[in-house]
């Protein structure tokens, strides 16, 4: 699907789903900017667009369409014999969070951002896209004069995009925790373990992401202008913020993981503790017990009158006072 916008230099919407054929002659206006969306395209549409209007670098055009785990930020300046104007190829990823799942989905969001256009595309619909477009078309909205503030406000949205995903991650662990100090049933292992791996996941996500909007925050490209490199700028200490935010969590798991540890320790302690005991307590019985099944014939207990009173009431002694020294050193 093609979706393209037409904004003038001062952000208002012009015309939108333009034939691509026209796309030249409103590029080539310099009253006028392109904004063109891509999802999930198709094969025609893909060479139509990127090939036949934009001729972007080969390069670019086969990073955009097969899929990258890994973010990247690449300027492509023209030689003598490039058709495209320059601009910069961005990669960056959208994550999403699913608790019933237990893990981060992504999506990726690729930029090609010049001085009159921005082309972005995507597999799947994304909730920084369409938030891009509802604003933009707002009659009284004048955010949309240039492409790299379109670009910023993708990003901002992508960005703080992450926090309901957080959210959510945030309501599993304490879950968790919950679950650990309450009942701490058996499937809470492999619960920590799973969501810790997953926070792991996000933060090997976001930390190439981080270092490809610091670049943009630095300024380093001459296609972001200098006033708004500030802003950029903000987007990258939001995703910093992001970032550190995750940092917590992998403390607060490793510290549930230590509590469920500890208290699996100390149930398996105290479970020894009072087989321990019993086995102490009854000592005495089973030494009384094992030295009169011997049956020896010349024991003078067997012969006895009062001998098995006597040898019974040496077993509850025995085995009262082992009871009671245990108390009172407070072993039990």
């Amino acid at each position: 699907m093609i979706r393209s916008y037409t904004f003038s230099t001062q952000g208002r919407l012009n015309s939108q789903n333009i034939e691509p054929f026209l796309m030249p002659t409103i590029l080539a206006d310099t009253q006028l900017f392109l904004w063109v969306d891509l999802e999930d395209p198709t094969h025609d549409e893909v060479r139509m667009v990127l090939e036949d209007v934009f001729k972007f670098h080969p390069l670019s055009i086969e990073d955009c369409v097969n899929e990258s785990s890994a973010p990247k930020i690449e300027e492509y300046l023209p030689k003598d014999d490039d058709l495209f104007s320059p601009y910069i190829f961005l990669v960056i990823h959208a994550v999403d969070y699913s608790r019933k799942d237990g893990v981060f989905a992504t999506s990726e969001l690729n930029f090609f951002l010049g001085r009159k256009f921005l082309v972005t595309f995507h597999d799947k619909a994304l909730r920084s896209i369409e938030q891009a477009m509802e604003t933009c078309g707002r009659k009284k909205s004048s955010v949309a004069r240039a492409p790299d503030r379109v670009a910023h406000l993708l990003l901002d949205g992508l960005v703080d995009n992450y926090r309901p995903a957080l959210e959510e991650l945030a309501l599993e662990i304490s879950e968790i925790e919950d679950q650990v100090l309450n009942g701490m049933p058996k499937e809470c292992l492999n619960k920590i373990i799973q969501v810790k791996k997953e926070v792991f996941h996000l933060r090997q996500i976001m930390e190439p992401q981080r270092l490809v909007l610091s670049r943009l925050a630095r300024g380093e490209f001459k296609l972001i202008r200098p006033k708004m490199v500030p802003y950029y700028r903000d987007v990258y200490d939001g995703l910093f913020r992001i970032y550190e935010r995750a940092q917590t969590y992998t403390d607060s798991l490793t510290g549930i993981l230590q509590v469920y540890l500890n208290l699996s320790s100390n149930q398996t302690g105290e479970v020894v503790k009072l087989l321990t005991m019993i086995t102490l307590i009854t000592t005495p019985m089973m030494m009384i017990g094992s030295w009169y099944g011997m049956n020896f014939k010349t024991m003078p207990e067997l012969d006895a009158r009062w001998g098995y009173l006597t040898v019974a009431l040496l077993t509850i002694v025995s085995t009262a006072s082992t009871y009671w020294y245990f108390k009172r050193k407070k072993w039990l």
